[in-house]
């Protein structure tokens, strides 16, 4: 698929909702197709990372006709060569709300073997009560870039925004900020999210930094290509010991979708947000 067919994705056309399993509506995307702007070629990723994603409307039959219902969470490594278009995804999750399942673990089996296929590796899924204590929300660590005075000029993401603290210090710290908008390359609808960037080496000069993050809020890309770009951006500017950039982004169809790029395999995203 190129570019050009991403407007005869699911996003881009009215859909009729099944409510009966079907593995088939699921959507894959090459990732490679926004990682060759980048020069990033899938045989040497610069990064490691997975793309956590959470459903929040998830119900099924259970083996006597009475509705189940969970919260799901999805974790799909970077290095499979699909990620799942989104709408398609939430018509695939529709599609078991009438469909009668032996057990819990039945679902969660199904959904990775399904997910699995469509992105080309292996899916982690785990699926929590709606009460469940793990569903709490956290505040984000480090220091919050969004209170600094600024003038901001770009709406389209360049590199060149981007400077080491002229002190020559170093660092090791995390930063973030709740000002990072981006829109579907499909329907042009914005995507909100809370970016976090961790790093250790040459300090980051934190005003640059911020209108970096703030020029996304006109570009067109999908949630895991944003972090990608962020993340090799910071990589050419400094030889960084440590850098990790994650997104939570907000829900929007029941589902929300956290990308993690790191240059340590141990990374882990940090947990939910308040806007999440």
């Amino acid at each position: 698929m190129n570019r050009e067919d991403w407007q005869n994705l699911p996003l881009g056309r009215e859909t009729t909702y099944e409510s009966r399993y079907n593995p088939q509506l699921l959507h894959p995307i090459e990732r490679a197709i926004s990682r060759a702007h980048l020069q990033i070629g899938e045989d040497a990723l610069p990064f490691s990372g997975e793309d956590e994603w959470w459903g929040f409307e998830l119900s099924w039959l259970n083996a006597k006709g009475l509705p189940r219902v969970a919260v799901a969470k999805f974790s799909f490594p970077a290095t499979t060569p699909y990620m799942v278009e989104s709408k398609s995804f939430k018509l695939y999750l529709n599609s078991f709300n009438q469909t009668r399942f032996d057990s819990d673990k039945v679902v969660r089996d199904i959904l990775a073997r399904d997910l699995g296929a469509a992105a080309g590796g292996p899916v982690a899924v785990e699926l929590f009560g709606v009460e469940d204590p793990g569903l709490t929300v956290q505040r984000p660590q480090g220091s919050c870039l969004d209170q600094l005075d600024i003038e901001i000029r770009h709406y389209q993401p360049d590199a060149a925004l981007l400077k080491l603290d002229a002190g020559g210090e170093q660092a090791d710290e995390t930063l973030y900020s709740h000002l990072l908008r981006s829109n579907c390359p499909v329907t042009g609808q914005p995507d909100w999210a809370t970016v976090c960037i961790e790093y250790k080496g040459p300090a980051l000069d934190r005003e640059a930094l911020l209108a970096y993050i703030v020029s996304f809020r006109e570009h067109q890309d999908f949630h895991e290509h944003c972090v990608e770009r962020i993340f090799c951006d910071l990589q050419k500017l400094a030889a960084f010991d440590q850098l990790t950039v994650c997104a939570r982004y907000t829900r929007r169809g029941g589902l929300d979708i956290n990308p993690l790029r790191s240059s340590r395999a141990e990374a882990k995203l940090p947990g939910r947000f308040a806007r999440q």
